[in-house]
């Protein structure tokens, strides 16, 4: 079982951000109260640590992400569209949505340190 995520950001708050208003996480207490760890809920026993001290945004490749299951993949697509956040599928980020071979629907985006992040339909 996963208990956390950890990824170390340059810019706390704009992460924060992000990870609350676009991916709608609930955020967490967090133990350090140093102002530079964000904690989010992701799970019913697994969460997401945004830690501040990264020196730089660096490229990463979509093969390295993490994946979140949503209840409507088009309700969620209209939430991005709304906060004008792009999304795409595998090859490109263009709006689509891809089918993958199960079944489950699914788009990527990526957050403010270019870290890739699938969301799908899962029904796991």
């Amino acid at each position: 079982m996963v208990n956390h995520v950890a990824l170390y950001v340059k810019d706390l708050h704009k992460s924060a951000d992000f990870y609350k208003n676009v991916m709608q996480l609930k955020e967490i207490p967090e133990p350090f109260h140093d102002g530079k760890h964000v904690w989010f809920r992701t799970g019913p026993h697994s969460q997401l640590h945004i830690i501040q001290g990264a020196t730089e945004v660096v490229p990463h490749d979509i093969n390295t992400h993490v994946a979140y299951s949503v209840k409507d993949i088009a309700v969620f697509t209209k939430h991005l569209d709304a906060m004008n956040i792009k999304y795409g599928n595998w090859k490109s980020i263009d709006k689509a949505i891809e089918l993958r071979p199960d079944g489950v629907k699914q788009v990527y985006l990526q957050d403010p340190d270019n870290f890739w992040i699938e969301v799908n339909d899962d029904k796991f």
